[in-house]
């Protein structure tokens, strides 16, 4: 049985689609998620009764669909919304009502708002059920539940993936992963002791460029590797970063309809609503969201972190703008250094943020690895006999000079690691089916998502910092180490 512990409970009605009383949430009765569990062939990952036998994994019949529960639905949920169209969605929840009514309509800020409410419409036609709080969803719908896809703020990741794992359902969250160093460790072990099927929304790690990178690297193909660059124009062309705390002694904001704040808030300090929070700045936000590295790095970092077997840095540091405390810096470049792995060199690998852009490389000067999208965001994988260049996602990856390239083509590596059939979303879906890992699951994801945040603590507390990988600790810095974990109030993890 699942066990809430100090929740208030609301009744709340939706404008798209009535829903029942929640006020009361059932209990789980040993029905499908216990028959899942128990009918598990072998070990580990559970194999679910809606696939056929037999039946190829690109074939989707009425009874192999799976049943699908998305939490954080408007905004960065929209993309789970379309390409879940395939599968049996059985539950929508979103606190924030009204931020979802925007995106399905012209008054969305960007994206395809028609493709987006013709989802909704075809999941609510089927039946989909919608929630304002999650908990209220597992307690009612925990049994029917095959997997989860988690889109909301940084903060509240941990407790839903944590919740989901818990009830043996498999979890896709979005990156980062988590909010701190801890829910990283904690997700992976839990996952793995579950034996659930589990994806971090790295998309790039699906790419077969990412792929690529790896096989060079692996190969040796440009020499032994001791400077990597990565860079992002995040947060100046999205969001403000060194903000103060918002002035309520003139005005204070009214909480929009529709939308559930304290649901919103859940595991983070108390504080009174603004817009300058939500539904979408939270990100410059130390109490919800990673700030600029936090946001992009699990992205752009992806392949080269993979590609050269980086684990714990040895040492971590950042030189910021100013910091507050209460929002992440407008722009940094954080240092991290790590140990020699193997007959692999040691590597300093820098990373730049709020527009910031590495020295161009002398042999690269006429190069331009600036040019078009890689202005924005990129890496420099600088190693002995060339460097590779790879875009946001390393669906883009280029080996520098050209004429290195033309010199080194005829002699690349075979291709050696499987390469990933449709998006990173339907790969997790595929390994569920297939009973096997997802290609981006948290024993990678998580140890990557703990690297990206050691370099937030960096920022947080300007100075430089060691770590000891073996202890999972900074080094006499009793500061540091309490934020690398934080306490959660009674009620919003589900056992």
């Amino acid at each position: 049985m699942s066990k809430l512990l100090g929740i208030s409970l609301n009744n709340e009605i939706h404008p798209f689609v009535a829903m029942k009383n929640q006020s009361t949430p059932s209990p789980l009765n040993m029905n499908r998620r216990s028959f899942l569990k128990k009918s598990a062939l072998g070990a580990g990952v559970m194999v679910l009764p809606s696939v056929v036998a037999g039946q190829s994994s690109t074939e989707t019949a009425p009874n192999s669909k799976l049943n699908i529960a998305l939490v954080g639905v408007g905004q960065q949920g929209m993309g789970a919304t379309v390409n879940s169209l395939n599968e049996n969605v059985v539950a929508l929840c979103d606190v924030d009502l009204g931020n979802v009514a925007r995106w399905r309509s012209d008054k969305a800020p960007w994206g395809d708002y028609r493709a987006f409410d013709n989802a909704l419409k075809t999941h609510e036609s089927r039946g989909a059920k919608w929630y304002q709080d999650y908990r209220i969803m597992f307690e009612e719908m925990g049994d029917k539940i095959d997997a989860v896809i988690i889109t909301t703020p940084d903060h509240m990741h941990f407790p839903i993936a944590m919740s989901a794992i818990n009830l043996g359902i498999h979890v896709y969250c979005e990156k980062p992963l988590t909010h701190t160093v801890e829910e990283a460790r904690l997700l992976a072990a839990a996952a793995k002791k579950k034996g659930i099927v589990s994806q971090m929304g790295n998309q790039g790690h699906s790419n077969s460029g990412t792929r690529l990178v790896r096989e060079w690297i692996q190969a040796g193909v440009i020499g032994p590797v001791r400077e990597v660059h990565s860079w992002t124009d995040r947060p100046a062309r999205y969001w403000k970063q060194g903000l103060s705390q918002p002035d309520h002694s003139k005005y204070i904001p009214v909480i929009p309809e529709d939308f559930d704040w304290e649901a919103w808030q859940g595991v983070a300090p108390r504080r009174a609503y603004d817009p300058a929070y939500a539904p979408f700045d939270w990100r410059a936000y130390v109490d919800y969201g990673c700030g600029s590295l936090g946001d992009m790095a699990c992205h752009i970092m992806d392949s080269a972190y993979w590609a050269l077997d980086l684990a714990s840095p040895t040492t971590i540091e950042a030189i910021t703008t100013s910091m507050n405390g209460f929002t992440y810096p407008v722009s940094s470049v954080v240092t991290y250094q790590f140990p020699q792995r193997g007959n692999m060199p040691p590597v300093t690998y820098k990373w730049y943020d709020g527009d910031l852009r590495p020295t161009i490389p002398h042999l690269l000067k006429d190069s331009q690895p600036f040019a078009g999208n890689f202005h924005k965001n990129g890496s420099l994988i600088i190693g002995e006999e060339a460097t590779i260049l790879t875009d946001t996602y390393s669906k883009v990856v280029k080996i520098l000079p050209q004429a290195k390239f033309m010199e080194l083509r005829p002699s690349l590596p075979p291709k050696t690691l499987r390469r990933i059939k449709g998006s990173h979303l339907e790969e997790f879906y595929s390994a569920i089916r297939e009973n096997r890992e997802a290609s981006s699951d948290f024993s990678y994801a998580g140890p990557f998502t703990e690297m990206v945040l050691l370099g937030t603590i960096a920022q947080r507390t300007g100075r430089k910092l060691d770590f000891n990988g073996t202890k999972r600790a900074f080094v006499a810095d009793e500061e540091a180490n309490s934020m690398l974990k934080k306490s959660y109030p009674d009620g919003w993890i589900l056992t």
